[in-house]
């Protein structure tokens, strides 16, 4: 997630320089044709932009609002999953009654501890199964910041429990599962009664409707027809913009219209960066922040003394 309000001029060049680099050339190139050749019949109606620039405008807009609904929709789950990890923690630690049952002190404290471990490691788990990414992206040739690899939560499971998690197809879920079967061992246990069982599975449920949500934006893009025909319609504008204004404006033709193309590839550019909020990269919901603050909230109500350094913005990006 961009936190700072400037961004990074080379960004910006980064994704958009091959485009710019065509909007530049063809606007010098029909104004040298036009003062070389004298192409004026070619000359195309100022009407006929104005419509175009009209349809191209509410194009790219509805496209941009449906793409930060999904990029907000994103936060406010992972939200949802800070919120609820706090209550699974409170949950864990005041509902087990240590005076029923025939489980020892000892054996109550380390399977709390457990739990309240496990579930950390979901919230790793969970960011690292929707990122699946590399450390490098050679598509777009950029690096990619923060760790994603499920090494990352090891010192939360017990060993036998990590290498049976690494085996998994859907890592997260099984956490949940192995979380259901020690609330089942502590009602069986008569450490818990029925009420916070029910309780603790409800939250339990929470967490499956968090991950749900999640999968269901990460595994079902935008329809691609809206970025496809978007980029189809920007280069149409863009190729018909500097025929419309040479003749009105001369020379100043060769920016006027550069500029007026880099506005709606900019809105472009902003839509498809933004629908996809779950692929490890600037614009994206920072769950690594938020996987880390997490942690940092268990520990804490579980009375730990040294808790995990929080994760800071580099450069204005927090990931």
């Amino acid at each position: 997630m961009i936190l700072r309000r400037n961004l990074d001029p080379k960004l910006t060049l980064l994704y958009s320089w091959q485009h710019l680099s065509y909007y530049l050339i063809l606007a010098i190139a029909v104004y040298v044709a036009f003062h070389i050749f004298d192409l004026s019949y070619l000359t195309i109606p100022v009407y006929t932009i104005t419509i175009l620039s009209t349809a191209l405008a509410i194009f790219l807009g509805f496209n941009n609002n449906q793409a930060y609904d999904r990029w907000w929709e994103a936060r406010k789950i992972w939200g949802l999953l800070v919120n609820y990890s706090r209550a699974w923690a409170r949950q864990v630690i005041t509902f087990f009654d240590f005076h029923h049952g025939d489980l020892t002190n000892q054996q109550a404290k380390d399977l709390q501890k457990r739990m309240i471990d496990r579930h950390a490691a979901f919230v790793h788990a969970l960011r690292i199964f929707l990122r699946k990414k590399h450390p490098y992206n050679r598509n777009r040739k950029e690096y990619i910041k923060g760790s994603n690899d499920y090494q990352d939560l090891a010192h939360l499971l017990e060993a036998d429990e990590f290498t049976e998690f690494l085996k998994k197809d859907n890592p997260p879920n099984f956490l949940i599962q192995q979380q259901g079967k020690d609330l089942k061992f502590a009602q069986d246990k008569g450490w818990i009664n029925d009420f916070r069982f029910m309780q603790l599975d409800q939250t339990l449920v929470e967490f499956n409707n968090i991950q749900g949500r999640s999968e269901r934006i990460k595994n079902t893009p935008m329809p691609r027809n809206y970025g496809y025909f978007a980029r189809i319609f920007i280069f149409i504008h863009a190729t018909i913009l500097p025929f419309v204004l040479v003749q009105a404006l001369d020379w100043m033709m060769i920016p006027i219209s550069f500029l007026i193309s880099f506005v709606f590839l900019a809105l472009d550019i902003i839509g498809e960066r933004t629908q996809d909020p779950f692929e490890n990269r600037m614009e994206d919901t920072p769950m690594t922040a938020l996987s880390k603050t997490i942690e940092r909230n268990l520990m804490e109500q579980w009375g730990d003394k040294e808790l995990v350094e929080k994760e800071v913005a580099v450069k204005g990006v927090l990931f």
